[in-house]
């Protein structure tokens, strides 16, 4: 297998993976609302399911990210895979709450394998002119992901029940699990302009990735994209089903078309624009995800704004709000390894990943679900309902959730501001990065 060749296997199999990735954590937003309804949730607990995924997520993404950056990284991604597979089947044998969420822990543990390792093969496989774009293509396994989860979770869970979803969502792995083992692991720093090898900076590599304002900005932005991002995933299609009268299938096709397929250019182009951008102005891709994020503000406003039934209107807003949310992907992710040395980048995207899931992820679903149970008691309290069971709470939910997911929009504006801090110091810790590589590599 020739280089160019063992370059192109290996960014198609990480793609493979970051979309079983996506694939399977999404499983539980399109299939949410029988779950709900078998083991009498409320909107809170739902998202609790979701949080427990992204706890164990974070949390063990970072030793993983220090051990990629220091044993062989298709082996962490082959272990990885092959275990989030094996409990995302075991989640759909779950008969009660807690054992779904003992399962989804553990998910979160195989699935910590991935960005860490995965994003820092590319690095290396890929020149600083072309990272954006490759990484646009290893982030488009989210939308794709995503897509496919909504599409044919939605689908199985009409047919045969929401435990078959899961069934059928842990086959493929296997599969990857054994194909990553084919990459061909390139050596640390193999595609900068200055060969560095596995040399790091002087001190604790965490202190050093902290003492850069940009990664301090966009660890914090991190952490309000994905709340953002895991409400909307978690709570699309029970909004589709309460609020606009959907059955499951229905609400699962138009959440795979807003928050699945319309990601998929918004990180192509996201990751090309970006390239461009940055050829003119080190800063160029920190902007244009800012400017994206601006520009998906109003958009989510006013989708939500669309009346009961319009659910035509909601997909186009919503679908170019979400298009514009995911520049964010190939705008960030590639900044970062333009200003982490090579041999500290899958601990930089552990420590990134830790703050935007324990942060983020894990308040997003969790959090809006609180004030969608809050909204809808006050709802309730409103028509003269005093109980709170969740028999004469039911018809409220509507409502409430309506009411709740405004919380993403104004989450959005405070995004932007982040994005904007952090274009400003992008430039100087970009060359300051290149300065000690250059001075590096003549060691």
């Amino acid at each position: 297998m020739n280089k160019s060749r063992a370059v192109r296997y290996a960014l198609i199999v990480l793609f493979a993976i970051n979309t079983l990735n996506f694939f399977d954590r999404q499983i539980l937003g399109a299939v949410g609302e029988p779950i709900r309804k078998e083991f009498g949730l409320d909107d809170a607990s739902l998202g609790l399911l979701g949080t427990a995924f992204t706890l164990l997520y974070a949390f063990v993404g970072v030793p993983l990210g220090v051990l990629a950056d220091k044993i062989g990284r298709k082996r962490i991604l082959s272990v990885g895979v092959f275990v989030w597979s094996l409990l995302t089947v075991g989640s759909g044998l779950a008969q009660n709450f807690w054992q779904i969420f003992a399962m989804r822990l553990g998910v979160g543990v195989g699935e910590a394998s991935c960005a860490p390792a995965a994003t820092s093969l590319i690095g290396d496989l890929f020149p600083p002119n072309w990272r954006a774009k490759a990484l646009a293509i290893f982030m488009l396994g989210l939308p794709v992901g995503v897509a496919l989860s909504f599409a044919v979770s939605g689908t199985v869970a009409k047919q045969y029940g929401w435990r078959a979803a899961f069934f059928v969502a842990g086959i493929p792995g296997i599969l990857c699990a054994i194909a990553v083992l084919f990459i061909r692991e390139p050596k640390r720093g193999a595609s900068e302009t200055h060969d560095i090898g596995g040399q790091k900076r002087e001190g604790s590599p965490f202190l050093n990735i902290l003492k850069s304002p940009t990664m301090r900005w966009i660890i914090l932005s991190g952490a309000v994209h994905n709340f953002n991002m895991y409400a909307i995933g978690a709570f699309i299609t029970p909004f589709l089903m309460r609020y606009h009268g959907l059955d499951i299938q229905q609400a699962n096709l138009v959440s795979m078309l807003v928050y699945g397929v319309m990601g998929a250019p918004g990180l192509l182009i996201g990751g090309f624009i970006g390239d461009a951008a940055m050829m003119r102005r080190k800063d160029g891709r920190m902007l244009l995800g800012a400017f994206a994020i601006m520009l998906s503000v109003p958009t989510v406003y006013f989708a939500l704004g669309t009346p009961k039934g319009g659910t035509t209107a909601f997909l186009i807003l919503m679908g170019a709000a979400c298009a514009l949310m995911y520049f964010y992907y190939s705008t960030v992710y590639s900044t970062i390894q333009d200003i982490i040395e090579p041999a500290s980048r899958g601990t930089a995207m552990a420590v990134y990943f830790l703050a935007m899931y324990v942060l983020g992820a894990s308040l997003g679903p969790y959090g809006t679900g609180l004030l969608s149970d809050f909204f809808t008691k006050r709802t309730a309290q409103l028509a003269g309902v005093m109980e709170t069971t969740n028999t004469a709470l039911e018809p409220f939910r509507a409502e409430g959730l309506h009411t709740a997911m405004y919380i993403i929009p104004v989450l959005g504006i405070i995004l932007t501001l982040v994005l904007l801090a952090a274009a400003r110091t992008t430039t100087k810790d970009i060359e300051k990065m290149q300065i000690w590589m250059r001075d590096s590599s003549k060691v």
